[in-house]
C-alpha cells in the first residue's frame, strides 16, 4: 500500500520526498515500473493499472501531473483498479479535510466548481462529479489569473485631454455608445462584459448568477466612459433593439425586456446637431413626442 503525504514542507509517497515534474525513472524508483503508456497530441499517460495511478507528461520525460482515480472510469488510459492506499493532507485524511474546509477550496481555472487544495506549493485538485471525488490530481500550483491576457489598463478610465460630453439621461447615453462604439466603432476600447468580469480585480464578478440584473461595477463603468464632443457630429440616428450590443453588455441575461435603460428625457439631444431621427423601444411614452418637438424624427420599434 502506498501512502502519500502532503505537509507544509514536503510531499512523500512512502516517506520519499517527490518534486514536480519528477523524471518517469525517478517515480518509477518510488512505485514499480509496472505501468502502460498511451501518446496523444499533447501528452504522454503513464497508467498504473494496479495502484489506480495515471500520470501527464508533455514531453514523455517529465511528469507535471499524477493522477490518483478513486472511480472506475473508461477511457483508454483510466487503470483498472482504482487507488486503495492513503493519502494525507495537513495531517488529516484529505477527502475528510477537503469536505471540513470549504473555505479553502482554490479555483485553479475558469469553471472550476470543486476548487483545489493547496500546500507546499502543490495542488491537490478534485475532480467531483455527483457528490463523488472521482479522483484528485497532483501538480504544481499556478495560481488562477482570470485577468491573464487582458491587459492591466484596457478598462481603466483615462484621463480625458479634450471636451467631453456631459450626459443627463443613462438611457440616451447609452443609445450614443451603442452607434458610435458598436456600430461605426469610434470609441474604444469596445466593451466586453465578460472580459470586463475577467479584468476587474476589486472582486469577482460572476456573470452566470450576476448577469440577469443591474451590475453596479458595470454600470458606473459606462457612466465614467468619456464620449469626446469632437465625435457629437457623427451622431446621425438612435435605433434601439432588444439585441443591441450595449443591452447585452449591460445586462447579459435580461432577454431584452427592460425599463432599466429607458430614456427618460431629451435633453442630451442638444449635443447632437446631426441626430435626424429616433427609433425607440426603450423609453418613457412622452419621448416620442419630446423629440418631435426637437424636429426629429421619431418612431416606435
Amino acid at each position: 500500500m502506498f501512502n502519500f503525504q502532503l505537509t507544509p514542507d514536503s510531499f512523500t509517497i512512502n516517506t520519499i520526498p517527490v518534486v514536480f515534474p519528477i523524471s518517469i525513472e525517478d517515480l518509477q524508483a518510488i512505485i514499480g515500473n509496472n505501468f502502460s503508456t498511451l501518446k496523444t497530441k499533447n501528452n504522454t499517460l503513464f497508467t498504473w493499472n494496479d495502484l489506480g495511478v495515471v500520470t501527464f507528461s508533455k514531453d514523455g520525460k517529465n511528469i507535471e501531473t499524477l493522477s490518483l482515480e478513486l472511480e472506475r472510469e473508461t477511457y483508454d488510459f483510466s487503470p483498472t483498479h482504482t487507488f486503495a492506499g492513503t493519502f494525507t493532507f495537513n495531517d488529516e485524511d484529505i477527502i475528510s479535510y477537503y469536505h471540513k474546509y470549504e473555505e479553502k477550496h482554490i479555483k485553479l481555472f475558469e469553471g472550476d466548481t470543486t476548487g483545489a487544495l493547496v500546500l507546499n506549493n502543490i495542488s491537490a485538485w478534485f475532480d467531483v462529479r455527483e457528490d463523488k471525488v472521482k479522483a484528485i490530481e497532483l501538480s504544481i500550483y499556478k495560481p488562477y489569473n482570470r485577468a491573464e491576457g487582458i491587459p492591466k489598463d484596457k478598462y481603466v478610465i483615462p484621463a480625458v485631454d479634450e471636451e467631453v460630453i456631459s450626459f443627463t439621461d443613462l438611457g440616451f447615453k447609452l443609445s450614443v455608445i451603442e452607434e458610435l462604439m458598436y456600430t461605426q466603432g469610434l470609441l474604444s476600447p469596445k466593451f466586453d462584459v465578460h472580459e470586463f468580469a475577467k479584468w476587474y480585480a476589486d472582486r469577482e464578478i460572476n456573470l452566470d448568477e450576476e448577469g440577469y440584473e443591474p451590475i453596479e461595477e458595470v454600470t458606473q463603468y459606462l457612466k465614467d466612459f468619456p464620449v469626446p464632443k469632437r465625435l457629437a457630429q457623427k451622431l446621425t440616428e438612435i435605433y434601439q433593439d432588444g439585441g443591441n450590443a450595449i443591452y447585452m453588455n449591460l445586462i447579459p441575461f435580461s432577454g431584452g425586456e427592460e425599463d432599466y435603460w429607458d430614456i427618460e428625457s431629451v435633453a442630451d439631444a442638444k449635443h447632437f446637431p446631426n441626430l435626424k431621427k429616433v427609433t425607440l423601444c426603450y423609453a418613457k411614452d412622452h419621448i416620442l413626442d419630446d423629440f418631435e418637438a426637437l424636429g426629429i424624427e421619431a418612431e416606435w420599434l
